[in-house]
């Protein structure tokens, strides 16, 4: 589609009669997909590391922070560890699988972002949908530089690719915790406890950064920071697929006007009543 055609058709969804918003249905089932499969890709994942620092939580997490040969040793174990093969073989098997659920967060966060911007008419959010789609890039980047990681370990060899790993990790959470807070933003512009739960989902997302500066400490943080956008916008494509399927409303109450284009209006024309300028 031309640009000028794209720049038509959003204008002209933008100034559409409020209707229900089917977008919801989309982002409800991506939502449900993404958080099913999500416990379940939490059990893949080894459970325990070696002698990781108690601040990264899972040991995915403190395998996607390693910096160096001594962090990978204190994931996995010495060759000596017993436990060393089954760490390493969940690990892989974790990443390998992890690829689907790229997908399914990244369709359910898009698809929530459009859902929205189809109630609030807001460009922004229209914009937004980039956003986690660009994070699961970054995540497929991170997972083969991870790849090549592991298989040098596995070999006893150290990976050039770690030097390059901290790149993707950060921008991934950066680009998840700058979607979640586009989803507040939006929720507070909904209604009062829509505007709570928003508010919420941005002061969620602060912990992200404090993760990236100081992993060892806070990197377990990263979790529940992501959850609380996530579960946000789950609970609005629930209400907003309630609301199109059963009461054919928009999530969103515009009333019977119609929002008006961005672009200036020509004055009206002024006329004269009983020798006075009245416009």
């Amino acid at each position: 589609m031309p640009i000028g055609g794209l720049q038509h058709w959003i204008e002209t969804q933008r100034t559409r009669p409020p209707a229900p918003t089917r977008a919801w249905y989309w982002s409800l089932a991506f939502g449900i997909a993404t958080l099913l499969f999500g416990l379940y890709l939490g059990q893949v994942f080894p459970q325990t590391g070696h002698d990781i620092a108690p601040g990264y939580g899972a040991p995915v997490l403190a395998f996607e922070f390693a910096g160096g040969q001594a962090d990978l040793e204190a994931i996995f174990g010495f060759y000596t560890d017993p436990e060393q093969v089954t760490r390493l073989a969940a690990m892989r098997t974790g990443n390998e699988r992890d690829y689907l659920y790229m997908l399914l967060y990244a369709s359910f966060l898009a698809s929530g972002c459009i859902a929205l911007w189809h109630e609030l008419r807001l460009r922004a959010l229209l914009a937004a949908a980039v956003l986690p789609v660009a994070a699961a890039l970054c995540d497929a980047w991170e997972n083969y530089l991870l790849f090549d990681i592991q298989a040098a370990f596995t070999l006893g060899d150290y990976s050039p690719a770690m030097a390059s790993l901290p790149y993707p990790v950060a921008a991934k959470f950066l680009l998840l915790a700058a979607t979640n807070v586009v989803i507040g933003a939006a929720a507070t512009q909904i209604g009062r406890w829509w505007a709570l739960f928003g508010t919420i989902a941005i002061l969620a997302a602060i912990p992200t950064v404090m993760a990236i500066i100081t992993p060892a400490a806070f990197a377990w943080a990263l979790i529940p920071s992501a959850a609380g956008g996530w579960l946000l916008l789950l609970a609005l494509a629930a209400v907003g697929s309630w609301q199109a399927l059963i009461r054919k409303r928009p999530l969103v109450d515009l009333g019977t006007a119609v929002p008006v284009s961005d672009e200036p209006q020509p004055a009206s024309p002024t006329r004269r009543v009983f020798g006075r300028r009245r416009t």
